[in-house]
């Protein structure tokens, strides 16, 4: 199995960064794995103390097959630093494993992404793999594929990230030239299309985003586990783009992903799933205290 370098953006969090590269040093396969460091510069003074004691940790990482930082003199930002990180290392060695600095990992985190990366490598209507998957109350498959990309721990080929455009304003043209829109926020489950309007407009500088939507617009599928591979640690409000909440907490698989049986094709099941928890993730409290009581009053 050919290892992809792993890449890690981290900028002023010490705390998550350490958890993060801890959780990667327990996977099996850490140490025959390249690591790539991108540390973004501060953007004001009352970042250069963090920003230094993260750089700190990261000159003294041991136990990958190798490592190298990228200190940058000026802050990029998380999507131009992403933009840049990923294009120049799969430009170089044909694919690559993403990880962000507060995104922690299950043992079989490598395992399932190298396996997946070898397995699909020529199949062109795979764009990417993905560690993360919502903590979804309905029964998943064992991996399944969805249309689109997704950005919480995940990887591509250099054939993948060929795809993507920068251009939100054209990404969201052809979305609703096409009257792709509602399908793209899952069924109007999810304001995806609100996020790209906020980028084009400068309300966000979301990458992520518009990878989803160049996917999407492509035609492209990418594989999930059906249980979670990656936590966000970030939800906690230390985050420039994350704001504070649990609704993305999952508990981590604790055994390796099969991809022996899976067939190639989206899954009406998952994305069944992934509506039913968006809408009740993104419902009000009465709305979601309602819910509860209907799926309650069904079951008894």
């Amino acid at each position: 199995m050919a290892r992809a370098p792993i890449t890690l953006f981290a900028f002023n969090r010490p705390w998550h960064t350490r958890r993060t590269v801890e959780a990667l040093l327990g996977n099996a396969g850490a140490a025959d794995s390249d690591l790539i460091i991108y540390a973004d510069g501060a953007r004001s003074e009352k970042d250069t103390e963090a920003v230094a004691e993260v750089r700190a940790y990261l000159r003294n990482i041991s136990g990958f097959k190798s490592v190298r930082l990228i200190e940058r003199d000026k802050n990029r930002g998380l999507a131009a630093s992403i933009i840049e990180g990923v294009t120049d290392t799969v430009n170089q060695y044909g694919r690559v494993i993403v990880v962000e600095d507060d995104l922690v990992t299950s043992p079989h985190f490598l395992t399932y992404m190298n396996a997946a990366l070898d397995k699909f490598e020529a199949v062109d209507e795979v764009i990417s793999v993905h560690g993360y998957c919502y903590p979804v109350e309905a029964e998943l498959p064992e991996a399944f594929f969805l249309p689109g990309a997704d950005c919480w721990g995940w990887a591509t080929w250099v054939r993948g990230w060929s795809l993507f455009n920068e251009d939100g304003a054209a990404l969201l043209q052809a979305l609703e030239t096409d009257g792709l829109v509602d399908a793209f926020d899952y069924d109007g489950s999810y304001p995806y299309s609100k996020m790209l309007k906020n980028q084009i407009v400068g309300k966000n500088n979301s990458w992520a985003i518009r990878w989803y939507a160049s996917a999407f617009l492509a035609g492209k599928l990418t594989l999930y586990p059906g249980q979670s591979l990656v936590h966000n640690i970030g939800n906690d409000d230390s985050g420039t783009h994350a704001a504070g909440t649990h609704s993305y907490d999952v508990s981590l698989a604790e055994s390796p992903i099969d991809l022996s049986e899976i067939e190639v094709g989206a899954s009406a099941q998952a994305r069944a799933a992934f509506v039913d928890y968006f809408r009740q993730t993104h419902r009000g409290p009465v709305e979601r205290l309602l819910a509860r009581l209907r799926a309650y009053m069904r079951r008894a």
